[in-house]
Order: structure tokens, then C-alpha cells, then sequence
């Protein structure tokens, strides 16, 4: 298990800068403008996921504090 945890890592880089370089070669900037809004696009989802899980959890042991 660690060394896949070791593993991810440089996987991940190696990717980022594959699709940099590809990018770069091009040299269209509404391609990489469109990728960049991708990217955050996708980091934006777990994070809006875990408020919205947070937030229901939340007002679930509230509820349960009031009926108490």
C-alpha cells in the first residue's frame, strides 16, 4: 500500500507535464484556456461533494439534538 502511495504522485506529474508540452506545441491559447477551466472544474466537484455531505451530516445531528 505505500508504494502506491509513493507511485501517485509521479504518475500524476508525469501526465501534467505531458499535457503542458502538448499544449505549448500547439500554441492555441482557447485550447489551453479551455484545459485550464477544465482542470478546475474538476477540482471544484469533491469539494462541493464533501460540503454538501458535510452540511447534511450536520444538520442531521442538530435535528437530533433538538429532539433530545
Amino acid at each position: 500500500m505505500a508504494i502506491v502511495l509513493f507511485i501517485i504522485p509521479f504518475a500524476s506529474q508525469a501526465q501534467c507535464a505531458m499535457c503542458r508540452a502538448s499544449l505549448e506545441s500547439t500554441g492555441d491559447t482557447k485550447q489551453v484556456e479551455a484545459v485550464n477551466d477544465g482542470i478546475v472544474y474538476l477540482m471544484i466537484i469533491p469539494y462541493v461533494l464533501v460540503g454538501i455531505i458535510g452540511f447534511a451530516i450536520y444538520r442531521m445531528y442538530r435535528k437530533k439534538k433538538e429532539i433530545q
